[in-house]
């Protein structure tokens, strides 16, 4: 065991016998994501390296608190990725944290979430016991699959010290087109092509000109083979964003600044204002209603991950997003808050999934000391 590794087990150790509460942290790049944070920093940037790296079989086991940016160009070296458009949303971010907080990009529609990625974990759980889960290989699951549980548990079973991740070749062609249109007609474009056999791998719509409602403008990205990709853009029609050299780059920053939050729209976010996340059917049609005070979304995800800003002082439209969301058969979460300690980040939980969610927290983490509220609101 390594010397950073011992230190934070010897932490957690002394953290439960003596009942004090601990806050993971890595970049700290996602603080602002779910329940307000509590407790002594538990920092994971000393667990630091990549541990093996496969090519040929596409896989890659890291430390937690290795930076993403540098497990990113190390694949980039060999021609590979991660699929799902890790966000990083500032500098430092971490691979543990990026499986912790469980959030994929633009491209998560079409390859699969960072659950889906996650081979293999060790985890060092509230009792301070190493713990390993998973493996290198996919097929090696036998009961549950506590690997790919730690996605997106916002370290409250534990600390994730090394995780295996499964990794892709980078496509060969890629292609952005650009479409303006109304948010209605962007899904019914959507859902027409989503039918049909071409390399569709992110798309987002919004409103170029927030005082202009015609200026509505769909982004499509491309990814494949060189013929499937030229096939599409052939047949699917709008306008190439990528045609040349400064083409590239100029596509490439801005599904970048989406995947991250830096788009023109996020940026408008008003002082005061929360940013809502809704993930819905991608067949969900336009949601009108009290919803539309929160104006015109950004949408992802060919129309299954909805964002909205809306006046945090305004509890009828918050309550109007989450009934929005559920009536669609999807939910809502207070992606980022204008009050850094806004409570109700999360719907609440139902009282039998709340029952499963506490006994799970329970046995690895029985004296609490990782903040079990950090995940989800109180149960309804």
């Amino acid at each position: 065991m390594s010397s950073a590794l011992d230190s934070l087990t010897e932490r957690v150790r002394a953290a439960a016998a003596d009942h004090t509460r601990l806050s993971i942290r890595g970049g700290g790049t996602k603080d602002f994501y779910g329940q307000p944070a509590e407790g002594e920093i538990l920092d994971t940037r000393p667990l630091t390296g990549i541990v093996d790296f496969e090519p040929s079989e596409l896989v890659v086991t890291a430390m937690a608190g290795t930076p993403l940016s540098e497990l990113q160009a190390v694949l980039a070296e060999k021609g590979q990725c991660l699929p799902f458009d890790p966000p990083h949303f500032a500098v430092g971010a971490t691979v543990g944290g990026m499986v912790a907080a469980g959030l994929s990009g633009p491209a998560r529609a079409a390859v699969g979430s960072v659950r889906d990625y996650v081979l293999g974990a060790q985890l060092l759980n509230g009792r301070a016991e190493l713990l390993d889960f998973g493996g290198q290989v996919m097929k090696n699951v036998a009961g549950y699959d506590v690997s790919r549980l730690l996605a997106g548990s916002l370290g409250t079973l534990g600390l994730i010290t090394r995780v295996s991740l499964k990794v892709l070749p980078i496509a060969p062609a890629e292609a952005t087109l650009h479409f303006d249109c109304d948010q209605d007609e962007a899904l019914e474009l959507l859902h027409g092509w989503g039918g049909q056999p071409w390399p569709l791998d992110a798309s987002r719509w919004a409103l170029q000109d927030p005082a202009d409602p015609a200026s509505g403008a769909l982004h499509l990205r491309l990814r494949g083979a060189v013929a499937a990709v030229q096939s599409a853009c052939a047949h699917l029609g709008g306008t190439r964003r990528d045609a040349d050299e400064a083409g590239r780059a100029q596509a490439a920053a801005d599904w970048s600044a989406c995947r991250d939050h830096r788009l023109d729209w996020f940026a408008a976010r008003a002082a005061g204002h929360d940013l809502w996340r809704l993930s819905v059917p991608q067949t969900t049609p336009v949601l009108a209603g009290s919803v539309a005070a929160a104006g015109e979304p950004l949408v992802e995800w060919h129309g299954g991950q909805r964002w909205y800003r809306a006046d945090a002082a305004d509890a009828s439209l918050a309550a109007a997003l989450r009934r929005a969301a559920a009536d669609a058969g999807g939910h809502a979460v207070r992606f980022r808050c204008a009050d850094p300690l806004a409570p109700d980040r999360f719907a609440p939980l139902s009282p039998a999934l709340a029952r499963i969610q506490e006994a799970i927290q329970h046995s690895f983490d029985p004296g609490g000391i990782f903040h079990r509220g950090r995940l989800h609101a109180a149960a309804a």
